[in-house]
């Protein structure tokens, strides 16, 4: 993995020593930079493929130059596909030539993760491109025509100090992150997934273009069999998992967990290699899923290691890994996902894991009302019979039980705004607290996008996991694992989010994904075959965060010295009274959701504290 930064047509006040500062943890291994009329461009290298000079960046070819952040794992393949010859292995070379031959079209060929920017000089002209599913991410401020552009957004607030954006910064407490392309300032915009930006060197234009919809993978419907669309899923995920194994001068590990979706990719990695390395988590407090694992450890004999995360220094922590962010997260679940990274990164440097196949194969509890009941379009009769029910029953308490799971689907099922059903089904943050902002969230185009995504012809279930993937794992999820890895020089590697299982899987029956009350139906079949048949009836659990305890036991003191300060930040967007409230449990609410507001404003403040100077 690597750290990019560029300008064009902007004079940058501070040194190229300061920049690769901002940028040695994602890039700890080179640095180097490339300066040329109006046009600058800065990186920072983590060596994993191609270990010799032929790698270093920003990298020439014939009047293109190229900073790369990613990594392209069918680049040999497209060598050979199209006839294209070097003596360099580097996957940024293939782009490079790739491009020369038909242009930004190659996007369409590219299967990996990745964020560019390409300078062609001919032309005038430089594409900053994302990824299908937004893997690595890439923000960019534009002024005029001048633009600045980074995997980093705490640089680039250090280098253009633009002003904060308050209507972004309650969407992303109501939404629970930053919605595709907002950011916590003006003039500052995250390129989203599926994108690329081509801009004019002279600052005379720019073109945002979208190049990957998985929209129109939903619209699909395939008609194999159970079994045909199964042996389609192994072939494809086999071939992905290859793939990251082969594309790797240094060895691949595994993140390997209790559930079925790492499971199988451990299991598919171990016939890749002679002696997997696999990492099994153990969080005090939580879910025990350590024997679980040894059990797939052991079948497909890994060399195996169990983490054990205490959290006895999280008071410590908690700064460094919410700044580490750039911007606020509600996401408590990055902090065991940044132990774990920083256990693994002492054993090996790139990692697979299972990110992506619960917004692929419906992996969420949540999914299965969905399935059987379009709660987007419901009359009025239910919805007022739900919001009845909800106001009459106490309130749930308890996280994993039966009546929690009740309570909550109640809920949203009461409310008929499309924003306000999706986000009481997802975050649960401030739905039904819009009184207590005092900046109102800005909405409009969350709004629009549900509003067109309801109006496809497809399933309930479909239209939610569509939104997730577009919100939640593009905004939060993906960008979590991202910056805990990267914060320790980690490469973590998404085999579920390969270019075949994007194209194909949201096209499958919902029955292969919710069968009855089950979830993930069809990756259980393919557990069956390479997995112990405990792994394959386990539930989906995920980091089992102590998160009630921590706000009332480890980290109260810390939440209590930023959220009681007089001269806090996050009045200027929700009331101080109704946060004082919650944190003295004066309001009527369950102790889960209390914990998840008071975690998502804390890190609002710890962010704004600790901006870049």
């Amino acid at each position: 993995m690597c750290g990019i930064f560029g300008t064009i047509n902007y004079p940058v006040a501070v040194s190229e020593e300061e920049v690769y500062a901002h940028l040695h943890h994602r890039g700890p291994d080179e640095q180097g930079s490339f300066v040329k009329k109006s046009v600058s461009l800065y990186h920072t290298r983590l060596a994993i493929q191609d270990l010799s000079e032929n790698g270093k960046q920003p990298m020439q070819y014939r009047g293109l130059v190229i900073t790369f952040n990613g990594e392209i794992y069918n680049h040999l393949e497209l060598r050979k596909k199209y006839g294209l010859e070097a003596e360099s292995n580097s996957d940024t070379l293939t782009i490079l030539m790739l491009y020369e031959l038909m242009g930004m079209k190659m996007l369409q060929e590219l299967e990996g993760m990745f964020a560019f920017s390409l300078y062609d000089e001919k032309n005038a002209v430089v594409y900053l491109a994302r990824d299908r599913a937004g893997k690595k991410p890439l923000y960019v401020y534009n002024n005029h025509k001048a633009y600045v552009f980074s995997s980093s957004l705490n640089l680039i607030y250090k280098v253009c100090k633009p002003d904060l954006d308050f209507g972004s910064l309650a969407a992303c407490l109501y939404i629970g992150h930053h919605y595709r392309k907002d950011t916590p300032y003006t003039g500052v915009e995250e390129l989203e997934n599926g994108h690329y930006l081509k801009i004019h060197t002279g600052g005379d234009y720019s073109e945002n273009v979208r190049w990957f919809n998985i929209a129109e993978a939903y619209q699909k419907n395939h008609e194999l069999s159970a079994h045909d669309t199964e042996l389609m899923v192994d072939m494809m995920l086999n071939q992905a998992v290859r793939r990251r194994m082969e594309s790797s001068d240094l060895s691949v590990g595994s993140f390997l967990s209790g559930g079925i979706d790492s499971g199988i990719v451990t299991a598919m990695a171990a016939g890749h290699t002679g002696k997997l390395k696999t990492f099994t988590v153990r969080v005090e407090g939580s879910f025990d899923e350590s024997a679980i694992a040894a059990s797939v450890a052991e079948k497909y004999d890994t060399d195996h290691t169990v983490v054990d995360i205490d959290f006895n220094h999280l008071e410590q922590d908690i700064e460094q890994i919410l700044s580490n962010h750039g911007e606020p997260t509600s996401d408590n679940s990055a902090i065991p996902s940044y132990y774990v990274a920083k256990e693994a990164k002492k054993h090996i440097t790139v990692v697979l894991n299972g990110d992506g196949a619960d917004e692929l194969f419906a992996g969420y509890r949540r999914y299965v009302p969905f399935r059987h009941f379009d709660f987007f379009n419901q009359g009025n009769l239910t919805r007022k019979t739900a919001s009845f029910l909800a106001a009459s029953l106490p309130v749930a308490h308890q996280k994993m039980s039966g009546y929690t799971y009740m309570y909550r689907l109640l809920k949203f099922a009461s409310y008929e705004d499309l924003s306000s059903i999706y986000c009481s089904s997802s975050a649960d943050l401030f739905v039904g607290f819009e009184d207590q902002f005092v900046q109102q969230p800005r909405l409009s185009r969350f709004r629009d996008d549900l509003k067109e995504i309801n109006a496809y012809p497809i399933s309930s279930l479909k239209k939610v996991m569509l939104m997730d993937f577009e919100s939640m794992l593009s905004g939060r999820l993906l960008p979590k694992m991202d910056i805990a890895t990267m914060a320790h020089s980690l490469e973590g590697r998404s085999p579920f989010l390969c270019k075949e299982l994007l194209e194909f899987v949201p096209g499958m029956h919902d029955n292969f994904k919710v069968r009855n009350f089950n979830t993930k139906d069809l990756l259980r079949g393919l557990a069956r075959r390479y997995l112990p048949a405990q792994v394959s009836r386990q539930p989906k659990r995920g980091f089992e965060i102590p998160l009630q305890g921590w706000m009332d036991n480890q980290l109260k003191d810390i939440v209590s010295t930023y959220l009681y300060a007089a001269d806090a930040f996050y009045p200027k967007i929700v009331k101080r009274e109704f946060i004082i409230d919650l944190l003295e449990k004066r309001i009527p609410i369950s102790s889960e959701r209390r914990a998840k507001i008071l975690f998502a404003v804390f890190s609002l403040d710890v962010w704004y504290r600790n901006l870049p100077q």
